[in-house]
């Protein structure tokens, strides 16, 4: 089965954002291809602001979560891996989630598709 994990980390984001919080991501950023401001980590853990606010391009799929944001003023591509996910919570009053441990499979990365080629927009002024 797919893990559990990628499921509940978008019900919990969608359920702290819905009560206008700020949802804090816990990562374990000792795992395999955590990409974080090592600046940050203390404990082999790091604690990341995924509010709406805070980051750009949030993507958070079965595979990982990832998005942009600035760290003291520099800009910076975060990549956490499903598994490095321990937890997410409201910063306002520490509600949230703890995932369960899982079992995951290291898959080979597919490779992107070509762009598709097309139709092109263009202003008129």
């Amino acid at each position: 089965m797919l893990p559990k994990r990628s499921y509940l980390l978008n019900a919990a984001y969608s359920w702290v954002a819905d009560n206008d919080m700020t949802p804090y991501l816990l990562v374990d950023a000792q795992q395999k291809d955590v990409v974080v401001p090592t600046e940050f980590v203390k404990d082999g853990q790091i604690v990341l602001n995924i509010g709406m606010s805070a980051v750009r391009h949030l993507i958070m799929d079965k595979e990982a979560v990832s998005f942009e944001a600035r760290f003291s003023g520099k800009p910076m591509q975060v990549y956490v891996p499903m598994r490095a996910a321990l937890a997410l919570y409201a910063k306002e009053n520490g509600d949230g989630f703890v995932f369960p441990d899982e079992e995951f499979f290291d898959e080979p990365t597919p490779t992107p598709p070509e762009p598709k080629k097309g139709f092109q927009l263009k202003v008129v002024k």
